[in-house]
């Protein structure tokens, strides 16, 4: 396992956030991710996050979106997945880069799936191609988790 540093940045390329983390794996098109929530407190919906939960983070150079897994940093326990819809990620040693489209999915253990920052997005100013990927991430991602509870 190797640090990693994960950059979050706008549909323009201007930073948003930056993180750390430890690599997990790196095979084909996706990256594993673990790294600490580093906020004292926050929110998922109606989800709490605190401070050393657990992400779980995929991301993937072909696809539009990203893939956090959230666990409670006491027991373990799997909160949820909060999805990012962003262009697809550069992956390189040490770094990941990621455009966010503010369009958000969020995904809770018994499979209820509600879309955040619908406006965001509609206010965002990037090309007609671009929201159109952004749309088609978001349908490729309700389609994944749709999938897999359906088992």
């Amino acid at each position: 396992m190797t640090d990693i540093t994960v950059l979050k940045q706008n549909p323009a390329g201007q930073l948003m956030y930056e993180w750390r983390g430890r690599l997990l794996s790196h095979a084909g098109h996706e990256a594993l991710v673990e790294a600490l929530f580093n906020a004292e407190s926050g929110h998922m919906v109606d989800i709490p996050l605190a401070k050393g939960d657990r992400f779980l983070e995929t991301y993937f150079d072909d696809r539009w979106y990203n893939i956090f897994e959230v666990h409670d940093k006491e027991d373990d326990r799997l909160k949820g997945w909060y999805c990012n819809i962003s262009a697809p990620a550069v992956i390189t040693p040490g770094q990941i880069i990621f455009r966010d489209f503010a369009l958000d999915l969020l995904v809770y253990p018994d499979g209820r799936q509600v879309v955040l920052d619908e406006e965001e997005f509609e206010a965002l100013e990037c090309s007609a191609e671009e929201r159109q990927l952004a749309l088609g991430g978001l349908a490729a991602l309700q389609a994944h988790f749709k999938q897999r509870f359906a088992k």
